[in-house]
């Protein structure tokens, strides 16, 4: 019997049985991943503008939720630097019971989103803009941490980005050096220590060498209970705020950007999990656990949860397969709360300055932000649009403009993809090489190749059903000829998911060929550098072309 979309995955695990090797695995995996996701969840509340504990509820709450309603096998949930820049305004105008008021909203949203069936539409949100809020978001994240990186006496921070600089250009007389050392060991650290140990994070020896050397030595810097006072060992009950209807009202645009900002989020990291596991999560599914979790967190006096990617990447990296790794990962964190709290408080606010300076260097993808630079002008515009707006301005007008932007692009290229010929010319063909029907063609492919036609322009709202279509292939064939002589146009996020098909087939030994690339598409390719995963001769002219290739890679 075939499982509702709606079915969490580890219920549809549960059922089919799972391995007590496996749930070795799993447990191992989730005790690593919660010992991950201490600092992250301590500095990202900090840097919300929220007491520590508010992310560590979070990420024991929603993280456990998420895991047991999800509908993907690996996600990993709690707090994520994409929250900070939203959490923060709402806290700054409305206060804490205003952000659980809007977390709680974004919750019934997302579930909503869910049983609407809208999980699949989520993922037709362009690259470029996907790219360009991160970066922005990163860089917000980054300038964030400057007071508590240079341990400057400023009381208050503005949330203004230019505003912030003015205030931190007025107060660099005030650096506190001793802070500037440990934030500067915190990064170097975090950055390397994967070298010597890839199970143990750079971040958690930062904490205990830095927590120790300020409590021993007196250290002069600012610690989370200079700051913030004790952290609470336990759990408090299920609360909801009094709140009027006005600040209800007011609080609808912020609780709708946290439910997009949220399953965008958590539908790009199962997305990213599906191609490290072979799986395939349900989309559905995932955006009512993320809206239960959300919910469920609010009233515990968390913050906004979503999947976060480098959890869910480390926790398949130790082996995790099933959702037991990331309801471990919760209870690890709990235990550490109930346990550990007292000496939490003391650890220096300027080694999470440094952590959270790593998270925002992750976070940047400057890479990718590079390489779309060099791409094609609609697709440069909705990068630096949607990054500019987000440094500038604010996260919610720079996701609205950045969609609005590309679905006027869409429509112009639309319009100029379209042709209309003489229908005479249709049976007349003049052209030096006559159109073939598409099955003579095949007895021409050697065996052992397969062969599929694109149609149309492979822009971010067609690259969903191409990567589907990929994902099911009955065989995996020794070589793909992917025929593209009907494609007009690719964009950035075509071209990124076909490189990303490319280096998956790859790593099953099967061989892709591009046959009937046109000049523009061609050209767009190789600005993406695609000759670093495909071989020249893998892109030939006409199908013919494709075929003898094809002989070449299955007799060699």
């Amino acid at each position: 019997m075939k499982e509702s979309q709606f079915t969490p995955k580890f219920f549809s695990l549960l059922k089919k049985g799972i391995s007590k090797e496996q749930l070795r695995k799993d447990i191992i995996a989730g005790v690593i991943v919660g010992i991950v996701a201490l600092p992250l969840a301590i500095a990202f509340a900090i840097a919300s503008g929220v007491s520590p504990d508010k992310g560590l509820i979070t990420a024991i709450v929603a993280g456990l939720i998420i895991s047991v309603l999800g509908g993907s096998r690996v996600q990993i949930g709690g707090p994520t630097g994409a929250f900070i820049v939203i959490v923060y305004a709402v806290v700054q105008e409305f206060g804490v019971d205003g952000l659980i008021v809007a977390t709680f909203m974004a919750g019934i949203i997302l579930i909503g989103m869910g049983l609407a069936r809208l999980g699949n539409l989520l993922k037709f949100i362009p690259y470029p803009l996907i790219v360009g809020f991160t970066s922005g978001i990163a860089v917000i994240i980054f300038s964030s941490q400057i007071k508590d990186f240079f341990g400057l006496s400023i009381e208050t921070v503005p949330a203004d980005f230019v505003e912030k600089w003015k205030v931190y250009a007025a107060n660099f007389d005030s650096i506190n050096w001793a802070a500037v050392g440990i934030a500067v060991g915190t990064i170097l650290l975090a950055l390397n220590f994967q070298r010597i140990s890839k199970k143990i994070p750079g971040s958690i020896v930062a904490i205990l060498i830095s927590t120790l050397a300020v409590y021993f030595f007196n250290i002069p810097v600012s610690t989370i209970e200079t700051s913030f006072g004790d952290i609470p060992s336990k759990l408090s009950m299920p609360t909801f705020p009094d709140i009027d209807f006005a600040t209800v009202q007011k609080l609808i645009q912020p609780a709708f950007a946290i439910a997009l900002l949220g399953g965008i989020e958590s539908l790009l990291s199962a997305v990213v999990s599906d191609g490290m596991i072979g799986g395939r999560h349900r989309s559905n599914a995932e955006l009512v656990g993320q809206g239960i979790a959300n919910c469920a967190s609010s009233m515990f006096g968390g913050i906004p949860a979503t999947g976060a990617i480098a959890r869910t990447a480390t926790n398949v990296n130790n082996g995790g397969r099933t959702p037991v790794a990331g309801i471990v990962h919760a209870v690890v964190l709990l235990v550490i709360m109930l346990a550990l709290a007292p000496f939490a408080k003391l650890i220096p606010m300027a080694c999470l300055a440094g952590i959270l300076i790593v998270v925002a260097y992750h976070m940047s993808e400057w890479r990718q932000f590079k390489a779309l630079l060099k791409g094609n002008k609609a697709d440069v515009m909705i990068l630096l649009v949607t990054f500019f707006l987000t440094v500038f301005f604010d996260l919610v007008i720079a996701i609205q403009m950045g969609i609005i932007l590309s679905s006027f692009i869409l429509m112009k290229r639309m319009s100029d993809a379209t042709t209309v010929k003489e229908a005479n010319n249709m049976f007349n063909n003049q052209e030096n090489e006559p159109e073939e029907i598409f099955d003579d063609e095949l007895p021409m492919l050697p065996k052992g190749a397969t062969m599929y036609e694109i149609r149309g322009p492979l822009f971010f709202g067609a690259t969903q059903t191409f990567q589907d279509t990929m994902a099911r292939l009955p065989d995996k064939p020794k070589v793909l000829i992917l025929r593209m002589r009907h494609v007009p146009f690719i964009d950035a996020t075509g071209i990124y998911r076909l490189m990303e098909i490319i280096k998956k087939f790859a790593k099953q030994n099967t061989h892709i060929i591009l046959s009937g690339v046109n000049p523009k598409v061609l050209h767009d390719l190789e600005v993406a550098n695609i000759y670093t995963l495909l071989n020249e001769d893998n892109i030939t002219s006409n199908i013919e072309m494709a075929s003898q290739r094809a002989q070449e890679i299955i007799d060699s």
